[in-house]
């Protein structure tokens, strides 16, 4: 059976690298999909039900549009043995393809399991906070910086600390920046 870590990673890599065989290894069949837009970049139906039409959005739609696709999740991977809830940071980059645009994009996952085996996914509520359209002469340093990182579990700070210095990211470094501070804090309140 898989572990929710597993079936994170195994989401990841079906978008990432356009794999929708896999979904069927992280989802459920009847699992549901909500995404919460909360930028006019990009768009996404609000609801979506069953493993098919998750894949179909997620993996073949997102692909027919976007390549050089890198998303990460900030935060450890979920011991082995959780179920039920798990929240989780993500940062995205990936580039256009008609365009030649470079898009980066951050927000929240909360991913529900299901209590019994096999653990798949029955719920993704997929937040996105921002997403920021680049010009094409980017794609050299977003995707240097993206594909140096981490993969999947990469820690906020790292992603921040290899950042490029492009203006149109400042949006997206606050937001990694708050979440590298959450997570200081968290681990101070654990210690204490």
């Amino acid at each position: 059976m898989p572990t929710t870590s597993e079936c994170i990673a195994t989401y990841l890599r079906a978008k990432d690298e356009n794999r929708p065989h896999l979904m069927k290894f992280a989802f459920a069949e009847t699992a549901t999909l909500e995404t919460i837009v909360e930028t006019s970049a990009i768009s996404f139906p609000p609801l979506t039900q069953g493993l098919n039409k998750i894949a179909q959005i997620l993996v073949r739609d997102f692909v027919n549009t976007y390549e050089n696709i890198y998303t990460f999740c900030f935060a450890d991977s979920p011991p082995k043995g959780t179920t039920g809830n798990y929240t989780c940071r993500w940062l995205v980059g990936m580039s256009d393809k008609a365009s030649g645009s470079v898009r980066v994009g951050c927000g929240q996952y909360d991913w529900s399991f299901q209590t019994n085996q096999p653990y798949l996914v029955d719920r993704l509520a997929i937040t996105i906070k921002e997403m920021e359209v680049l010009p094409s002469d980017c794609l050299q340093p977003v995707i240097g910086w993206l594909a140096g990182l981490p993969y999947p579990w990469c820690p906020a700070s790292e992603a921040i600390k290899r950042m490029p210095d492009i203006a149109a990211l400042q949006v997206v470094r606050k937001f990694v920046e708050c979440e590298s501070m959450d997570l200081v804090r968290e681990r101070q309140i654990v210690r204490n």
